[in-house]
């Protein structure tokens, strides 16, 4: 049976170890995979700029992936939902075992405006979750 892991990635440094932990957990099994999985939300004044770089830096992810022999699928989601519903729907809909995310540090403020992916993922995830900063 296939053990599938999920990372939320941007590129920031904090999804870069997310993805460092999701390729370890997968090494450890012949049959796993990791998706690598980037929400774009729609509306976006840079949207065309947005999608490019995050291809760019999915296909990175992926290379290092192949690289540590961990088999990998990259996902660039934009169905018009937040990215952390959009992180628990995939999670949901590919029955995803394991997600790993990298969580940065926001003002209050900043989380009472803009809310947290993390923190909607950790609480309505159907999985575990991983967390690292």
């Amino acid at each position: 049976m296939m053990i599938k892991f999920m990372v939320g990635y941007n590129d920031s440094p904090a999804s870069q170890r997310a993805l460092l932990l999701a390729a370890k957990a997968a090494r450890g099994s012949a049959d796993a995979v990791v998706y690598v999985v980037a929400s774009l939300e729609t509306g976006s004044e840079n949207a065309m700029a947005d999608t490019a770089y995050l291809d760019e830096k999915l296909q990175s992810a992926k290379d290092y992936l192949k690289k540590e022999k961990v088999a990998c699928e990259i996902h660039l989601l934009n169905r018009g939902l937040g990215p952390g519903e959009d992180l628990v729907k995939f999670a949901t809909e590919n029955d995803v075992a394991h997600i790993f995310l990298g969580i940065e540090k926001k003002s209050r403020t900043k989380k009472i405006f803009l809310g947290s992916t993390a923190q909607f993922v950790i609480l309505r995830g159907p999985c575990p979750v991983t967390t690292t900063k």
